[in-house]
């Protein structure tokens, strides 16, 4: 039988298992994919300690996982973009994808480039479309100096990079082992902590005109204190603190679609945009993935391959 990742309570990582389930059949206008990667995010660890309750309450046993990369196993009655045996980029609402085979609506399939490796192809969803919602949200414009919290992260990598090819200059926040990492992008790398508005303010050498936060607080009140004006400040994680401060925060919801998951797995196969991997897991060690996860000094994405 397939195997699925299921928790049947709200907790700590140990109330992850890998299950055998029955092997799921697409419905109208759905398809079967059998996995080949899926990204892990930090929204999923949260749901599953009963951090969102009172937002994503979950069902039990529940699945987990949205992102996802691989192969159309079986279609639908009405599905007509996709066949048996197309490579595809997704995304489920359904916390599913942590699985062998998920089931996905037919307009939450993209094209899988040729140019795209199966681990960010998998890793793509939830930190791109946040990362291109995030950068749209403040309308980064040629010129600009953008200050990016949380740099080196799922999320922030992919927003360094969509700032940059949008003609801005970028300060990325990160501790110092991804430092290099952030050069190599174009990024002009800082360490956060004590001082970082003095340091922001000499890097900038003049107006910050945006501020992307990924990490959550303090960082609004920063980008207030460094003279960022709140409709040009996006959280993806401090919600109080958007509430608070008339800040924006748009994330994965502004942009779930698979025309941005197209245009951004166009961006990959030309090489002006990467997604980088910190490690791949297989299904069965689901635990020790998520367990990498929450320490929060990842650079990039960590994926499960079934």
């Amino acid at each position: 039988m397939p195997k699925a990742v299921r928790f049947a309570e709200y907790g700590g990582i140990d109330v992850l298992n890998v299950v055998d389930v029955e092997r799921p059949a697409p419905g109208e206008r759905q398809a079967l994919v059998k996995v080949v990667a899926a990204g892990i995010n930090p929204g999923e660890a949260a749901i599953r300690q009963g951090l969102l309750h009172d937002r994503f309450p979950a069902t039990f046993p529940s699945g987990q996982g949205s992102d996802l990369a691989g192969v159309v196993e079986q279609v639908g009655a009405g599905v007509t973009g996709f066949a048996v045996g197309d490579e595809v980029i997704g995304f489920t609402h359904h916390r599913a994808s942590h699985a062998e085979y998920v089931i996905v609506e037919e307009d939450h399939l993209s094209p899988r480039p040729a140019g795209v490796p199966w681990e960010q192809a998998g890793a793509l969803f939830v930190a791109g479309s946040t990362a291109y919602a995030a950068v749209r949200a403040v309308e980064v414009k040629r010129g600009e100096t953008v200050v990016v919290s949380g740099a080196a992260g799922g999320v922030g990598s992919l927003v360094v990079q969509l700032a940059r090819h949008a003609g801005a200059t970028v300060i990325g926040l990160a501790s110092e082992p991804h430092h290099a990492w952030l050069a190599r992008h174009g990024a002009i790398p800082l360490t956060y902590g004590e001082g970082v508005g003095e340091r922001v303010r000499a890097a900038a050498d003049g107006t910050i005109d945006a501020f992307i936060d990924t990490f959550g607080a303090p960082y609004i009140e920063l980008a207030l204190e460094l003279g960022v004006p709140a409709e040009r400040i996006n959280t993806i994680i401090d919600f109080p603190g958007a509430a608070k401060h008339g800040t924006k925060a748009e994330g994965t919801a502004a942009a779930a679609s698979a025309d941005v998951l197209g245009e951004l797995a166009a961006l990959i196969a030309s090489g002006e945009l990467e997604i980088p991997i910190t490690r791949v897991y297989p299904l069965d060690e689901v635990r020790d993935a998520f367990r990498e996860l929450e320490r929060r000094h990842t650079n990039g994405k960590i994926v499960l391959k079934p």
